[in-house]
């Protein structure tokens, strides 16, 4: 028996965390009295992939973002398997130590080099301030990790005439991403089921896209953007050169609340190539050439707007992909030949310490400086993106860019949704009214959209006999169903309750 659990958000896209088992011959997911969702046989030894944080009001069956423990038994797991290091992925591997889990925690090599950096960063927060217990669980972490090499296949287990064996391919998403390829081996029965993690769009910048599984007998695939597709990438290039022209033209500040690993490298990309191409170009007609907001500076052009990462972790992690560049794609690498620096430009600044944090955003909030910074948290429920909110946010001259997915219960999904029109964010119990205008650019969402998930499925030869669609919001996810039903009408597409 090989059976799929679901641990993570039943509705929603964060806490991911699913469980593959191997077991003799029982009743599929059940005791022998099948009335125990959670009773496993005897001999079973499984898997977790991923165990990831709950933000917002996303809640898996007892787990939530206030309630954090392992709610689901671990006896039997014996190995976790990370596809990336994004929080709602691995938030909650502290947890899940503290519950006792002694297994390896397999990944693809780079992300080994990242995880410990973002779980140092979440345990600060979240779990401890107490250096000495930090350093602990880190070192403990450390310790249980086992790189793998892309496209080759690991031994996790062979007991009880139960084999597994997993396969780490590249995703796209973020630096190190990976989906996962298991071949699993019960008696003389064998079987391939594949999870796809999180998965990049195929125009992404700096990472090469997402190759279809050559075999899966069973799928288990993300939905974020399950019904919807993103921009192309020169619209949404074209629309932040828009974005960034207004605050050329008044003085204003852009602010992008960016996660720290893979949607900051990416904008420092993009930025770089604008400012390359139109560094002494005129700006857009109508536009003050190069001026500041009275005129008196005619020497202001876009290779003199300042950029600026205010995040200790996302300049941690952009030096690490300044230094993973074997992992990056053709076009990026070939910039670097040409002696280019897309993570590395003259014009951006870095900002590490509080204290020139709380300076930055004093000295912005009052100066007409044109600048963008980027600063996390991704939805705003956290970090320094949030003094720079409570700070800016009434003042029409600054801009909020969101590139991502926000998701319910968060401010960047309330600000997304009520400053349009001139309606208030909560932040730390008090309310902002929102004058700032507010943009979405999706394309610059690190996730797939609709029809890059399709084209990933129908890539696959010989059409999976059963899916699964799970991270997603209940219409993407039920949308994508649609979806996959009418293209493969021989696969079973279920929605795991």
């Amino acid at each position: 028996m090989v059976s799929i659990s679901h641990h993570g958000a039943t509705s929603g896209v964060t806490g991911s965390c699913h469980e593959l088992t191997l077991a003799p011959s029982m009743k599929k997911g059940s005791d022998p009295a099948g009335s125990d969702p959670n009773f496993k046989p005897r001999g079973s030894a499984g898997i977790l992939i991923d165990c990831g944080l709950f933000q917002g009001q996303d809640e898996g069956r007892g787990a939530s973002a206030s309630n954090l423990s392992i709610d689901f038994p671990i006896e039997h797991i014996r190995a976790l398997v990370v596809t990336h290091v994004h929080i709602d992925h691995v938030g909650r591997i502290p947890y899940l130590l503290a519950a006792g889990f002694e297994g390896p925690i397999i990944c693809s090599e780079p992300s080994a080099i990242m995880l410990p950096e973002i779980l140092e960063d979440a345990l600060k927060i979240g779990f401890t301030r107490d250096r000495r217990l930090i350093e602990r669980v880190l070192g403990l972490i450390r310790s249980r990790l086992v790189p793998v090499p892309y496209g080759q296949w690991h031994s996790v287990f062979v007991e009880n005439d139960c084999s597994l064996s997993v396969r780490l391919q590249r995703a796209g998403h973020i630096l190190g991403s990976a989906y996962v390829e298991c071949d699993a081996r019960v008696g003389n029965s064998e079987e391939r089921i594949v999870f796809s993690g999180d998965l990049g769009a195929p125009h992404a910048p700096l990472l090469p896209a997402p190759q279809s599984p050559g075999r899966a007998d069973r799928l288990v695939i993300e939905s974020t953007y399950g019904d919807k597709d993103h921009e192309d990438r020169e619209t949404r290039r074209y629309r932040l050169k828009s974005v960034l022209e207004h605050a050329l033209e008044d003085g204003g500040t852009v602010l992008v609340p960016a996660f720290s690993i893979g949607r900051t490298q990416e904008l420092l990309y993009e930025i770089e190539s604008l400012i390359h191409e139109f560094g002494g170009d005129a700006l857009a007609s109508g536009m003050k050439m190069g001026s500041d907001p009275t005129g008196s500076d005619p020497s202001f052009t876009w290779e003199s707007l300042e950029i600026i990462v205010d995040s200790p972790l996302a300049a941690e992690f952009t030096r690490i992909y300044r230094d993973l560049k074997p992992y990056w794609d053709a076009e990026a690498t070939e910039l670097v030949i040409q002696g280019r620096h897309p993570l590395s430009f003259e014009q951006l600044t870095v900002i590490n310490s509080h204290e020139d944090h709380l300076n930055a955003v004093d000295y912005l909030a009052r100066s007409h400086r044109p600048c963008v910074v980027l600063a996390g948290s991704g939805m705003c429920a956290g970090g320094r993106v949030v003094n720079y909110l409570k700070a800016m946010l009434g003042d029409k001259r600054n801009d909020v860019l969101f590139v991502g997915y926000q998701a319910a219960g968060t401010p960047g999904r309330d600000i997304l949704n009520y400053g349009p029109r001139g309606g208030w964010v909560e932040l730390d119990g008090d309310r902002y009214d929102i004058r700032a205008r507010i943009h979405l650019v999706g394309g610059y969402s690190a996730h797939a959209g609709q029809s890059d998930l399709l084209r990933f499925v129908e890539g696959i030869p010989g059409a999976p006999t059963e899916i699964r669609v799970v991270h997603g919001d209940e219409d993407a996810k039920a949308a994508f169903q649609v979806r996959l039903q009418r293209v493969l009408p021989g696969s079973q597409v279920l929605i795991p309750a």
